[in-house]
């Protein structure tokens, strides 16, 4: 049995977010996460909690080093309790071009910034709940005036799982010594890169605060192809052997190809890009390359495509909104098959 999320459109605003919330939640899936790029993830939360009654509303890997902790977890807290409980807190470090040259944020090692972010936001959540005086010191952060008047109040959920996405050894350890949930990066999802090299990086934080792994949720992000007939899949394994060719261009996403043994495509991906052949970048992954990263699958098997390869490694997966509302049926047939229903 898997939970299954599944995010907004990558492109999503204001104006389609409570729809496809509204989607989610009909098709019995349990998340919603929303994207935090090209528009502002919190308020697409709040616009997803106030559209919906069940579902868990999340944001997918905010930005948050370009956001103070306490910014984020006033977001958060009112987030948590429009939603009645419902509201999952997703953190990613991004990368250091963004967060310099989009941001204008400076760039820390992010592991140890991560960590005293998670600490920080969690020393503002028991000061607001519990009173505890707010005296947060770290290397980055200094968290140490709360006055009492602009405390918010008490919630009756104050619980706010954290969830993070990671790709390094060192952000996937501080995952499983600290966070509720990892979502590995859609480039390292395959079920072979979970078993070989995140969990044991997870095990690893774990270990460090005596943690059980099994405490940690792992949420498998792959890409997947799904549809109603063979040319809609290859349709959709073309657009992710793309989305795959432009991703895998960047070092930082090098390691499930390190892993496969396709070291050689990645350094091919980032020479054409710095010559600007960028129409010759997705003929260099393979039909075998797409096998190992996009799971295919007509509806009525795409449940069983997955149970194969993520098995009791992972406790939830994401599956993407079908681009036709008409295959929504379809897609909440498999979703009920994913969570054994």
């Amino acid at each position: 049995m898997f939970q299954v999320w599944t995010s907004s459109g990558f492109y999503s605003g204001p104006a389609q977010i409570a729809g496809e919330a509204v989607r989610a939640e009909a098709m019995g899936m349990d998340c919603f996460a929303v994207v935090d790029s090209v528009h502002d993830g919190l308020i697409g939360a709040a616009l997803a909690a106030q559209a919906t009654e069940r579902i868990e509303i999340a944001t997918s890997a905010l930005a948050c080093f370009p956001r103070s902790p306490m910014t984020t977890a006033v977001a958060a807290w009112d987030l948590q309790a429009l939603s009645d409980g419902r509201f999952r807190l997703g953190l990613g470090p991004l990368i250091a071009p963004i967060i310099e040259r989009k941001y204008s944020t400076p760039w820390t090692p992010p592991a140890p910034r991560m960590r005293e972010y998670i600490q920080g936001l969690r020393a503002i959540f028991d000061c607001w709940q519990n009173d505890a005086p707010l005296d947060f010191r770290g290397e980055h952060y200094q968290l140490t005036l709360q006055q009492e008047y602009s405390k918010p109040g008490r919630l009756e959920h104050p619980r706010i799982p954290i969830h993070l996405a990671a790709i390094g050894p060192n952000m996937t350890a501080l995952a499983g010594e600290l966070a509720d949930a990892v979502v590995p990066h859609p480039t390292n999802s395959s079920g072979r890169y979970i078993r070989e090299v995140m969990l044991e990086n997870a095990k690893r934080g774990a270990a460090r605060v005596g943690r059980a792994i099994e405490d940690l949720d792992v949420i498998a992000n792959p890409l997947s192809a799904i549809g109603s007939t063979r040319e809609a899949i290859d349709a959709q394994r073309e657009a992710h052997r793309r989305t795959l060719a432009n991703v895998f261009s960047t070092p930082n996403y090098w390691p499930s190809l390190e892993l496969f043994g396709w070291s050689e495509v990645g350094e091919r991906l980032n020479a054409l890009v710095r010559e600007g052949r960028w129409e010759e970048m997705p003929g260099q992954l393979s039909d075998e390359m797409l096998d190992a990263f996009v799971p295919s699958g007509h509806h009525d098997e795409i449940a069983d495509v997955l149970r194969a390869e993520f098995g009791e490694l992972a406790s939830g997966i994401y599956i993407s909104l079908p681009d036709d509302p008409a295959e929504d049926p379809a897609v909440a047939a498999a979703v009920a098959r994913l969570q054994g229903r």
